[in-house]
């Protein structure tokens, strides 16, 4: 995907998460290896489609970050990088406490 595209710098981050498919309610486990404020990178070997809707569950030790998201581009054997949706406060505040600080 082109730098350019993207609305947020994205940071490495290595996390387990959980993807579920909403409409056809497939569940994979990932891992995720790079996180922005507007969304992520997911290693996994069977990425879904563009366009597909997805629930996502980042877990760490102490924290879990849970949102709506949307997969914007996708490439087999490797992953696919989603977009977040809505994100409720609770989630909004894990995130920014996975962001480094702003310089």
């Amino acid at each position: 995907m082109d730098q350019e595209r993207r609305q947020a710098p994205r940071f490495p981050f290595i996390a387990s998460a959980e993807v579920l498919e909403e409409n056809a309610g497939t569940r994979l486990a990932a891992r995720i290896s790079d996180i922005s404020a507007t969304g992520c990178y997911v290693d996994t070997i069977n990425p879904l489609v563009d366009g597909t809707a997805v629930r996502l569950k980042i877990l760490t030790e102490s924290h879990v970050f849970e949102a709506p998201a949307t997969v914007v581009y996708s490439v087999a054997h490797l992953g696919m990088g989603l977009r977040f949706g809505e994100v409720l406060q609770n989630s909004q505040d894990v995130l920014q406490n996975w962001l480094p600080l702003a310089s």
